[in-house]
């Protein structure tokens, strides 16, 4: 259900433009390019944050462009790094992003662990020195595309509440898997482990509109559905059920930062700022399974496909139908692939003026 407004009255501009993916992506690439990042880095940003739009994820899609090349600017990320992989066992590896984007070092090292597994069996590779990377969901779909099942974990500095704590110290510690489908897209999970991600709260704010209930909280710990006046987010499950969300953010940040040695959330420089000039050094951690190493193609085919043809036509509530995971975001990308990707009216403003201050193109918007 869509939000209610905040105001009826609220001088809020809700008119929609629409651009092709394409014409997103060529936009994201040109701006970071021009910000001071490497074509070799810049593409792969370019890439994940229009794919994530596609799918309908806009917290972490186009919007997000605004805020890397703010940090390619103010030397947070290194334009211009030098990714290195280390294998460390037959199946298992470590990426150095150098300090670059998380996206460029994700891809990376989702197609390093792909390489190994398919050797192995199953690898894992984690990522060191890093940033920022995006959905998760874009790492566990590449290794999907490429036939295995593919895991993705990061961790994020502090926006949510313990369970029945009082201040923010995991992070939205978010989770993605992602399975091959024969004949179809791939299943896809590609959550937070918070209610929702912090930058949704952005997101709504930018929109006028007021958050859901039990899924944020102000200064002084009480439920709020005001985003402007949000500090901290609930864990997965809410008031009541918040310890397993926040126990499968503890599980993030073994996988992320005490298994790459990298910062835990809350020793994490803040993306937010106010220092935009510090690397944060996060950690990134990716596994690769080959399901062929357990049973046979013909049957990995079969039960996927009775498994999920059984799921989709489980009774459902009047009005409503039974998904599996990623049914959402695939018909959101059909919709967008014919008719274009969204963009708010603010966040078009936003988009112009930073064309304008990088002396670009802007985006060639579709007909309305």
């Amino acid at each position: 259900m869509r939000p209610e407004a905040l105001s009826e009255a609220a001088d809020v501009d809700h008119r929609e433009w629409r651009a092709t993916a394409l014409q997103v992506r060529e936009f994201a690439a040109r701006a970071l390019i021009a910000a001071g990042a490497d074509p070799v880095a810049a593409w792969p940003v370019a890439t994940a944050i229009t794919e994530t739009s596609v799918r309908g994820v806009d917290s972490h899609g186009i919007r997000l462009l605004l805020h890397y090349a703010r940090v390619v600017q103010t030397g947070r990320i290194n334009p211009k790094p030098r990714l290195s992989f280390r294998p460390t066992g037959p199946g298992s590896g470590i990426v150095d992003a150098d300090h670059g984007f998380g996206h460029h070092a994700g891809y990376l090292a989702i197609d390093h662990a792909v390489e190994l597994a398919k050797v192995t069996g199953i690898a894992a590779v984690s990522v060191i020195h890093s940033s920022h990377f995006g959905s998760a969901g874009c790492y566990a779909l590449k290794g999907a595309e490429q036939g295995l099942l593919a895991m993705a974990f990061c961790n994020s500095d502090s926006f949510v509440l313990p369970h029945d704590g009082l201040q923010s110290f995991n992070g939205t510690n978010p989770i993605a898997f992602a399975a091959p489908v024969p004949g179809s897209r791939p299943l896809l999970v590609d959550m937070a482990t918070s209610v929702i991600p912090w930058n949704r709260v952005q997101d709504l704010m930018n929109e006028g509109l007021s958050l859901p209930r039990d899924v944020a909280v102000d200064i002084n710990g009480d439920i709020t559905m005001a985003p402007e006046n949000s500090v901290a987010l609930l864990p997965l499950g809410g008031t009541d059920y918040g310890y397993k969300g926040a126990a499968l953010a503890s599980m993030v940040e073994v996988l992320s930062a005490i298994l790459t040695g990298m910062p835990y959330c809350s020793r994490l420089l803040a993306m937010a700022g106010p220092d935009f000039t510090t690397h944060r050094s996060l950690g990134h951690f990716f596994i690769a399974i080959d399901p062929a190493r357990f049973v046979s193609s013909e049957l990995y085919a079969t039960a996927m496909l009775a498994y999920l043809q059984d799921l989709r036509e489980q009774p459902s509530r009047d009005g409503a139908r039974v998904m599996a995971p990623g049914d959402r975001e695939w018909a959101i990308a059909e919709d967008r692939t014919r008719w274009g990707i969204p963009i708010p009216s603010q966040l078009k403003a936003d988009l112009d003026a930073l064309a304008d201050s990088l002396h670009i193109l802007p985006i060639t918007y579709l007909p309305s």
